[in-house]
C-alpha cells in the first residue's frame, strides 16, 4: 500500500509541475523536448558547480587569509 501512496504522491507532484510550468498545453513530444533541455541545463549547472566551486572557495579563503 505504501508503494501505491508513493506513486500517487509522485504523480500529484508531476501534475503540479505540469500546471505551474504550463506544460499541459504542449504535445507530448514538445513536453519531452522541454524536459530534456531542462534536465540537461540542470545537469550542466550541477557539474559546473562540482568542478569549479572548490577552486573559487579556495581563492576566497586565500584572499581572506583563512588558509595559507
Amino acid at each position: 500500500m505504501a508503494l501505491g501512496d508513493c506513486w500517487k504522491q509522485l504523480s500529484w507532484f508531476y501534475y503540479q509541475y505540469l500546471l505551474v510550468t504550463a506544460l499541459y498545453m504542449l504535445e507530448p513530444w514538445e513536453r519531452t523536448v522541454f524536459n530534456s533541455l531542462l534536465i540537461s541545463v540542470a545537469a550542466m549547472a550541477v557539474y559546473t558547480g562540482y568542478v569549479f566551486m572548490p577552486q573559487h572557495i579556495m581563492a576566497i579563503l586565500h584572499y581572506f587569509e583563512v588558509v595559507q
